[in-house]
């Protein structure tokens, strides 16, 4: 659709940015804080880019005031951000630890003194080691009861001055790249463990949305969803089931269930005829399907459109390694034999990690959403992942990003003039941070954090020309990009 003029932001649009525990935090051994399995993953040999972690990050955990105060020069309306599960329970469950609870009031209420709406990730990735050496962790039907217990505590101590809530991020994420491809904890290969640990995550999830519902916490819940709507290379009708395959799989598998409680057909018969599908219970079924346990948004983690052709089941291209490095072009095509594989798309260009740029797939996102689920939008994650430069007297010219960005604040402005309900917009991420296995060199943040793999140096904050180019965005509603 094209329009003589585009509807504005909503007045009370949450203009913000996000990040995650793990990947900020640090003081990963500090205050009775439990490890998680990202600590002990990043010390296996090869897994990370030059065997970086987080055990100091950026150390947002002593200077998360720092951050906040910058948050609020920036002018931003809301901070994603998610609690570490070992730092509060450093087992997993049992005795609570205090002094992690302690640390998240206190940002909680920095953020709130500087009028900023505080969006809590309930689970980002960091699943307490003890869980995972006791019972397997997402292999475990003991993690739903534990998980539950994990969010109750979190609602009660934090839901009198919380509004939204965001259960898993990317389960779609690290489900996959922890079962199926070994990139992430527990760094296993095994399909059938793969579609088995996602139907316990998706158990997991329904039981803390139903919990939130039956017990009248104020506010909003849901997922948060990693979606890359997929494209056919061509007009070509195989091709263009290899899209509808692609966005099944990949897609309609998590978000049907999110939002249903129900597997696409298509996708279970797949899993089925391959010997991988999960083993579901008539109480699992019940769980899934009821309204409670149903989110009040979708979280969406945008970044990029995938686009496909035909993959034969006979010498057909398997699942490929991510592109950690950041050499442009050295991604090789991934895909499932009989179902897709991928294709380079000749309207797009890349970043250094090869990641489409395609602003309109946002729109297209947003609209597939509205669609399919009517569902409101909370756009949890956006954002450019680029090299970054700093220059003399602390300068950060990020052009690239501003481009980016403005770029993606456009269609969803334009999504919503279409009829798309969108919350709010946290960029990824406020500042630079630990790109999981991508290391310190993959720069997301409007603020540049002065380290590198090898050296931590003063972890000195500096704000991007894109800093200021928010601000503006945000003091003007989105009129000015």
């Amino acid at each position: 659709m094209e329009y003589r003029q585009l509807a504005p932001f909503p007045k009370d649009f949450l203009w913000g940015a996000a990040s995650a525990a793990y990947q900020i935090e640090g003081a990963y051994q500090e205050a009775g804080k439990g490890r998680s399995v990202w600590d002990e993953f990043v010390r296996m040999p090869g897994k990370t880019f030059k065997g970086t972690n987080g055990d100091v990050a950026v150390d947002h955990y002593h200077r998360f005031e720092e951050d906040v105060a910058l948050m609020a020069q920036a002018g931003l309306k809301a901070y994603r951000f998610s609690i570490s599960w070992p730092r509060v329970l450093p087992n997993g469950r049992g005795p609570v630890n205090e002094a992690g609870l302690a640390f998240y009031d206190r940002l909680i209420n920095a953020l709130i003194a500087n009028k900023i709406e505080p969006i809590v990730t309930i689970y980002h990735w960091d699943l307490p080691q003890a869980l995972q050496a006791e019972y397997g962790g997402w292999e475990s039907r003991h993690i739903i009861e534990d998980f539950t217990n994990y969010a109750r505590l979190l609602f009660e101590r934090f839901g009198d001055r919380v509004q939204h809530w965001v259960t898993l991020n990317e389960q779609n994420v690290f489900i996959t790249h922890g079962y199926l491809t070994a990139e992430h904890p527990p760094a296993v290969t095994d399909a059938k463990r793969t579609y088995q640990a996602n139907h316990i995550a998706n158990l997991a999830n329904a039981s803390v949305i139903k919990l939130f519902h039956e017990k009248g916490y104020q506010g909003g819940i849901g997922p948060s969803f990693a979606y890359s709507p997929t494209y056919a290379l061509n007009a070509a009708p195989e091709n263009q089931l290899a899209a509808d395959n692609a966005e099944q799989i990949n897609a309609d598998l998590w978000m049907d269930v999110y939002a249903w409680g129900r597997y696409p057909k298509l996708v279970m018969t797949y899993l089925e005829q391959n010997g991988i599908a999960p083993e579901m219970t008539e109480a699992d079924q019940a769980l899934l399907a009821n309204p409670l346990a149903h989110p009040d948004f979708m979280g969406l983690n945008y970044y990029q459109t995938m686009t496909v052709t035909t993959n034969p089941l006979e010498g057909g291209v398997g699942l490929a390694k991510q592109n950690t490095s950041g050499k442009k072009g050295t991604s090789q095509a991934s895909g499932l034999p009989g179902v897709y594989k991928t294709a380079d798309n000749p309207y797009m260009q890349q970043t250094d990690w090869d990641w489409n740029i395609d602003p309109e797939g946002l729109r297209i996102a947003l609209r597939r959403i509205e669609s399919r689920y009517g569902l409101p939008v909370l756009i949890t994650e956006n954002g450019l992942g680029a090299f970054d430069s700093l220059q003399e007297g602390g300068q950060v010219h990020d052009d690239y990003r501003i481009a980016f960005l403005k770029a993606h604040i456009q269609a969803i402005r334009e999504a919503i003039t279409d009829g798309v309900s969108v919350i709010g917009y946290t960029t990824w991420s406020f500042t630079d941070l630990l790109s999981w296995t991508n290391g310190y060199q993959k720069r997301y943040g409007f603020v540049y954090v002065d380290r590198d793999e090898t050296e931590e140096r003063e972890l000195n904050r500096y704000s991007k020309d894109s800093f200021y180019w928010y601000q503006k965005v945000i003091k003007t509603n989105g009129e000015v990009l």
